[in-house]
This record gives structure tokens, C-alpha cells and sequence, in this order.
């Protein structure tokens, strides 16, 4: 399967969890807080390669790639390269500097759930959401636990699984994945012809 092919069914994926993000939030009215990215600068985010193919493949059609692999070889921080502090001091305020092209943990945490060992979904989300929206966390358990439908990490991560089983079964510390991502598709188009439409890259 080509990286083309792959990078768009990843991208189909992560719009059906979007969708399926957007009505959770709907009808619950959870929310991150406006310029929240404290759940972006834990140091222990693991991710796969292949959820972030489609951020790969995009800096690698605009031509940093090569750039950011370098970056990535001598960063020393195990928090997540792409996400932008508001101050290099600060630890909650900040944003993803690709957020279209973040991965699928990014994407799940927060509005997903996952099943305890009694097979009940449990929403997976951050502190600040319990604690200053107590009564959406609270309202939105009750509704899922009556039948709201929910992400579910587990399926999605089979779903991932299901596109590449090799790069999806990877699990990496974030930085890693980016940058084994950046390898996989320099690697592919190393010996062969570019993407259409693309007679250079920058």
C-alpha cells in the first residue's frame, strides 16, 4: 500500500472520530478550556508512527521534512515537538502547532473512553475537566453509561491497526513517532517519483 494511499486512510479515520467527537461534545458540553495545553506537555506521551503519517507526509510536501528530522534527532525534552508553549516557563497554556495533522491520542484523549475491568466505559479525560466542569463530566458519564455513544480508544486503535499493522502496532514516546514517521516517508520516496502534482519538493 502506498504512503499515499495510507495517509488518506488515516485521515478518513481521524474525520469519523471528529464527527463522533463533535456530538459527544454536543450533547454534553464538554470542552477544553480556550488555550489549554496541559495534557500536551505530560512527559510520558506514547503514540504510533502511523497516526502520524498524515503530519509527516504534510511537512514533507511542504519541504521541511529533512528540517525537522534534525530537530527532532538532537531534541532532548520528551515533551511533544509539535506543541507550542504560550512561554517557555509555562506549563498549562500552549497549542499544537499542526493541530489538523495531530496524532490519534491527541485526538481521543479527553473525549474517548476506555473499558474497566468489568467491560463499563469509563471517559477517559483530564483533571481541569473534572474539576471546573463537574457537572458536564458528571452528566456526560451518566449519558454514557445509558447508551450516548462514545469513542472508544481500543477501537480505534484497532482501526489504526487495521490500515498498517506494522507501523500501527509501534508504540513509541511521542518524539520518537514523529520521527520515525518523517523516516518512513523519506524512506519510501527516497527511489520514487513524488506524490502527483508535485514535480519538486522545497
Amino acid at each position: 500500500m502506498s504512503i499515499e494511499i495510507k495517509v488518506a486512510a488515516v485521515e478518513e479515520l481521524f474525520r469519523k472520530l471528529d464527527l463522533e467527537i463533535n456530538t459527544l461534545q454536543t450533547e454534553t458540553n464538554l470542552h477544553c478550556n480556550s488555550g489549554c495545553g496541559k495534557c500536551c506537555t505530560k512527559l510520558d506521551i506514547e503514540a504510533s508512527p502511523l497516526e502520524f503519517l498524515p503530519w509527516a507526509f504534510h511537512i514533507f510536501l511542504n519541504g521541511d521534512a529533512e528540517k525537522v528530522l534534525a530537530e527532532l534527532e538532537i531534541k532532548t525534552s520528551s515533551i511533544c515537538h509539535i506543541y507550542n508553549p504560550l512561554t517557555l516557563l509555562d506549563k498549562v497554556n500552549g497549542s499544537c502547532s499542526n493541530y489538523p495533522y495531530r496524532g490519534l491520542i491527541c485526538r481521543l484523549f479527553g473525549y474517548a473512553a476506555t473499558k474497566d475491568k468489568y467491560g463499563q466505559l469509563r471517559l477517559a479525560t483530564c483533571k481541569i475537566i473534572k474539576t471546573e466542569q463537574v457537572d458536564n463530566f458528571k452528566n456526560a458519564s451518566n449519558l454514557i453509561q445509558n447508551g450516548l455513544p462514545v469513542p472508544i480508544f481500543t477501537d480505534y486503535y484497532m482501526n489504526l491497526f487495521q490500515i498498517d499493522y506494522h507501523l500501527g502496532n509501534i508504540i513509541l514516546p511521542i518524539n520518537k513517532a514523529l520521527k520515525y514517521a518523517i523516516e518512513e516517508v523519506l524512506q519510501y520516496y527516497a527511489y520514487r517519483p513524488l506524490p502527483n502534482g508535485f514535480k519538486n519538493i522545497a
